[in-house]
Protein backbone atom coordinates (compact mmCIF):
# COMPACT_ATOMS: atom_id res chain seq x y z
CA UNK A 1 0.00 0.00 0.00
CA UNK A 2 1.68 3.61 -1.14
CA UNK A 3 0.89 6.15 1.35
CA UNK A 4 -0.31 9.71 -0.53
CA UNK A 5 2.06 12.81 -0.90
CA UNK A 6 -0.87 14.79 0.86
CA UNK A 7 -1.13 12.05 3.85
CA UNK A 8 3.04 12.35 4.11
CA UNK A 9 2.75 16.46 4.25
CA UNK A 10 0.37 16.17 7.08
CA UNK A 11 1.85 13.47 9.11
CA UNK A 12 4.91 16.14 9.03
CA UNK A 13 2.72 18.97 9.69
CA UNK A 14 1.57 16.89 12.99
CA UNK A 15 5.02 16.14 13.77
CA UNK A 16 6.18 19.93 13.54
CA UNK A 17 2.92 20.43 15.22
CA UNK A 18 3.96 18.41 18.18
CA UNK A 19 7.79 20.18 17.93
CA UNK A 20 6.03 23.34 18.57
CA UNK A 21 4.26 22.61 21.57
CA UNK A 22 7.22 20.57 23.08
CA UNK A 23 9.89 23.37 22.34
CA UNK A 24 7.73 26.40 22.32
CA UNK A 25 9.85 27.93 19.05
CA UNK A 26 6.95 29.61 16.59
CA UNK A 27 9.55 29.68 13.90
CA UNK A 28 8.36 25.38 14.11
CA UNK A 29 4.29 26.42 14.05
CA UNK A 30 5.20 28.29 10.78
CA UNK A 31 6.90 25.38 9.01
CA UNK A 32 3.64 23.22 10.05
CA UNK A 33 1.25 25.66 7.88
CA UNK A 34 3.36 25.51 5.31
CA UNK A 35 3.42 21.58 5.21
CA UNK A 36 -0.23 21.96 5.88
CA UNK A 37 -0.42 24.34 2.76
CA UNK A 38 1.40 21.81 0.80
CA UNK A 39 -0.87 18.98 1.26
CA UNK A 40 -3.81 21.25 0.15
CA UNK A 41 -1.65 21.89 -3.06
CA UNK A 42 -1.13 18.04 -3.93
CA UNK A 43 -4.50 16.73 -2.77
CA UNK A 44 -7.26 19.61 -3.58
CA UNK A 45 -5.02 20.59 -7.02
CA UNK A 46 -2.93 17.77 -7.40
CA UNK A 47 0.24 19.44 -7.80
CA UNK A 48 3.12 17.44 -8.49
CA UNK A 49 6.22 17.49 -6.37
CA UNK A 50 8.31 20.63 -7.36
CA UNK A 51 4.66 22.70 -6.29
CA UNK A 52 4.16 20.96 -3.15
CA UNK A 53 7.93 21.97 -2.45
CA UNK A 54 7.58 25.11 -3.41
CA UNK A 55 4.34 26.37 -1.81
CA UNK A 56 5.83 24.70 1.45
CA UNK A 57 9.05 27.15 1.36
CA UNK A 58 7.50 30.13 0.30
CA UNK A 59 4.70 29.63 3.10
CA UNK A 60 6.84 28.76 5.40
CA UNK A 61 9.13 31.46 4.79
CA UNK A 62 6.56 34.24 4.63
CA UNK A 63 4.95 32.98 8.02
CA UNK A 64 8.50 33.03 9.64
CA UNK A 65 9.03 36.56 8.06
CA UNK A 66 5.65 37.87 9.51
CA UNK A 67 6.24 35.46 12.67
CA UNK A 68 9.40 36.23 13.76
CA UNK A 69 9.25 40.38 14.55
CA UNK A 70 6.21 39.54 16.58
CA UNK A 71 7.47 37.08 18.99
CA UNK A 72 10.83 39.20 19.73
CA UNK A 73 9.04 41.96 19.95
CA UNK A 74 6.64 40.20 22.70
CA UNK A 75 9.67 38.46 24.06
CA UNK A 76 11.33 42.21 24.77
CA UNK A 77 8.09 43.51 26.82
CA UNK A 78 8.79 43.91 30.49
CA UNK A 79 5.37 42.23 32.65
CA UNK A 80 3.11 45.58 32.47
CA UNK A 81 2.27 44.34 36.63
CA UNK A 82 4.82 43.57 39.29
CA UNK A 83 4.41 41.55 41.61
CA UNK A 84 6.05 39.63 44.84
CA UNK A 85 9.14 42.02 46.07
CA UNK A 86 9.29 43.68 42.41
CA UNK A 87 5.83 45.37 43.60
CA UNK A 88 6.94 46.26 46.72
CA UNK A 89 10.06 48.66 45.20
CA UNK A 90 9.70 52.03 45.52
CA UNK A 91 6.33 52.30 47.78
CA UNK A 92 6.29 54.39 50.67
CA UNK A 93 6.22 53.04 54.39
CA UNK A 94 6.65 54.13 57.83
CA UNK A 95 9.24 53.31 60.82
CA UNK A 96 8.35 51.23 63.52
CA UNK A 97 11.78 50.92 65.10
CA UNK A 98 14.46 53.65 64.12
CA UNK A 99 16.14 52.08 60.90
CA UNK A 100 19.81 52.73 59.88
CA UNK A 101 22.89 50.53 58.76
CA UNK A 102 22.48 47.94 61.01
CA UNK A 103 18.31 47.30 60.92
CA UNK A 104 15.39 48.66 62.13
CA UNK A 105 11.28 47.68 61.58
CA UNK A 106 9.27 49.17 58.82
CA UNK A 107 5.08 49.08 57.67
CA UNK A 108 5.37 48.46 54.63
CA UNK A 109 2.34 47.34 52.76
CA UNK A 110 0.14 46.70 55.84
CA UNK A 111 3.20 44.30 56.95
CA UNK A 112 5.82 44.60 59.27
CA UNK A 113 9.23 44.31 57.77
CA UNK A 114 13.03 44.01 58.95
CA UNK A 115 14.93 47.22 57.16
CA UNK A 116 17.97 48.34 57.05
CA UNK A 117 19.37 52.07 55.43
CA UNK A 118 20.84 52.40 51.77
CA UNK A 119 23.23 55.10 53.38
CA UNK A 120 24.99 53.77 56.07
CA UNK A 121 25.29 57.19 57.41
CA UNK A 122 21.52 58.10 57.55
CA UNK A 123 19.19 57.14 60.60
CA UNK A 124 15.53 56.92 60.25
CA UNK A 125 13.36 57.75 63.62
CA UNK A 126 9.96 56.12 64.40
CA UNK A 127 6.72 57.75 62.71
CA UNK A 128 9.60 59.14 59.49
CA UNK A 129 8.13 57.83 55.82
CA UNK A 130 11.08 55.93 54.03
CA UNK A 131 11.17 55.08 50.60
CA UNK A 132 11.54 50.90 49.64
CA UNK A 133 14.67 51.17 46.95
CA UNK A 134 15.45 47.41 47.13
CA UNK A 135 14.40 44.19 48.90
CA UNK A 136 17.13 41.51 49.91
CA UNK A 137 15.53 38.45 51.34
CA UNK A 138 13.41 39.72 53.64
CA UNK A 139 15.01 42.75 54.67
CA UNK A 140 14.06 45.88 52.61
CA UNK A 141 16.53 48.45 52.00
CA UNK A 142 14.86 52.05 52.45
CA UNK A 143 16.05 55.88 51.48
Amino acid sequence: MEIDACLWWLIGAAALGIALVVTAMPELGMLAVGAIAAAVVTGVFGGGAVAQVAVFAVISAAGIAVVRPIANRHRAQLPQFASGVEALKGRRAVVLERVDASGGRIKLAGEVWSARALDTDRAYESGEEVDVVDIEGATAIVM
